[in-house]
């Protein structure tokens, strides 16, 4: 009977959107979200900062020191909200980049979100990092310029904890106490914006069972239980599970323990973490057919709801190159074949009758799966550098064209439309 009614609850009419794109705070099905890293900052965005966060390794803005491969256009920001770097383009202009730390930078996130017809966004919190008084308030300060960002763009958010890196002694109980934190001190589930579903505010735990991941069976089968059922001092939600993608085979990226098959299927939500599992439309469609239909069947038969994930492409050549691991540095290394490979993956997926897509990543130029706005000229990279470009695969681009697809995907999914399967028919006005 608990399934049953699990079922029909999430198969209720859509409520992702009201007249005027107002993204209402209620219900998951018919949404597109964005994952929402916030990690980037520059020296003295704050009091207590004097360094490059995310964009460069050795604390040095310089080229050879780059930990990017997609270089942000930021001719929408305001020139007072850009951080000057050492780079320069090959006719000297000075090249720029942002902190997350500005309230002024996220704002303008989130609203070009609302302009392009995207329900919102997936806030990640690393666990790792908040155990440092410093780096949890820089955490804490970007979910505050999220919380206000979504609110002044009526947007929906939620937040996610990522795992990766977390201390395996402490993980599961740092979550606790700062999920107690984020709802009794931030007071982030009080948000008008804040997305709830079922009646409870959303929260996602992103990568318990995988690898290369911490976490041991019997904690995070209990914080999930406490979780849902709002017990032991903790506030009661409606849990996503950002789990692997061979959640139900328990091999390749999963752990092979069978104890995870019963975790994984304790979520209220699964999204399969597909980034770099395909490159090319033939290794999507054999995803689709060999792990998204069966997930759906299985999904369905628990009575739980099933958000997969999309991404534009992939390339981390200065991020390994900075990190040592040259054997992993290939630029370019998933192309994007000018959205033709994001929108395969959307219209194949809304073809088979997906409710509800997570986004990877609005921001995250470290991995090259940034949707925001990037260069789409090779011309106005650094002197010096190697990064990849939007036109690098033949393309004539604007800046923002992987936020209109994922703006096209939004619409036909909130509208439960077909779409066509070119991405030219697609764009279309």
């Amino acid at each position: 009977m608990a399934l049953a009614a699990s079922f029909c609850a999430w198969h209720q009419p859509s409520s992702a959107a009201v007249p005027g794109n107002v993204a209402i705070a209620t219900g998951l099905k018919g949404r597109l979200v964005v994952g929402y890293q916030g990690w980037f900052g520059c020296p003295q965005d704050a009091p207590d900062n004097t360094r490059w966060e995310h964009w460069f390794y050795k604390n040095n803005s310089s080229a050879e020191n780059l930990a990017v491969d997609l270089l942000p256009s930021v001719a929408q920001y305001r020139a007072e909200d850009l951080c000057p770097t050492q780079l320069r383009r090959a006719d000297g202009s000075r090249i720029h980049v942002f902190s997350s730390q500005n309230a002024r930078v996220v704002a303008t996130h989130f609203r070009w979100m609302r302009d392009h017809g995207i329900d919102g966004a997936a806030v990640q919190r690393f666990v790792g990092p908040l155990a440092t008084p410093s780096l949890k308030q820089r955490s804490d300060r970007v979910l505050q310029n999220a919380l206000a960002a979504a609110e002044a763009s009526e947007r929906v958010f939620y937040v996610t904890y990522d795992v990766s890196g977390a201390d395996a002694d402490t993980v599961v109980a740092d979550i606790r106490r700062d999920w107690q934190y984020l709802v009794r001190k931030m007071k982030i589930t009080e948000s008008a914006r804040y997305l709830q579903v079922n009646g409870k505010p959303v929260l996602q735990l992103w990568g318990f069972g995988f690898m290369d991941r911490p976490g041991t069976p019997l904690a995070v089968s209990a914080l999930i239980s406490d979780l849902k059922a709002g017990r032991n001092d903790l506030q009661g939600v409606t849990l996503i599970g950002g789990v692997p993608a061979n959640w139900r085979t328990l091999d390749g990226d999963s752990r092979s323990d069978r104890r995870w098959a019963e975790i994984y299927r304790s979520y209220d939500v699964l999204s399969p973490w597909s980034v770099g599992r395909f490159r090319d439309n033939a290794g999507i469609d054999k995803f689709v057919r060999e792990r998204v239909l069966p997930d759906m069947a299985e999904t369905k038969r628990l009575g739980i709801a099933y958000m997969p994930v999309v991404f534009p492409g992939f390339s981390w050549f200065n991020l390994q190159t900075g990190r040592g691991q040259k054997h992993l540095a290939i630029i370019n290394q998933i192309p994007r074949r000018c959205g033709n490979f994001l929108w395969h993956q959307i219209s194949s997926l809304l073809a088979v009758r997906v409710e509800m897509l997570y986004a990877a990543m609005f921001d995250e130029v470290d991995e090259g799966t940034a949707l925001f706005p990037t260069e789409p000229r090779e011309d106005r990279l650094p002197k010096g550098a190697r990064m990849t470009f939007l036109n690098q695969d033949g393309c004539a681009l604007a800046d923002d064209w992987y936020l209109r697809i994922t703006g096209k995907a939004a619409k036909y999914l909130r509208r439960n439309e077909m779409p066509p399967a070119a991405l030219e028919s697609a764009m279309r006005p």
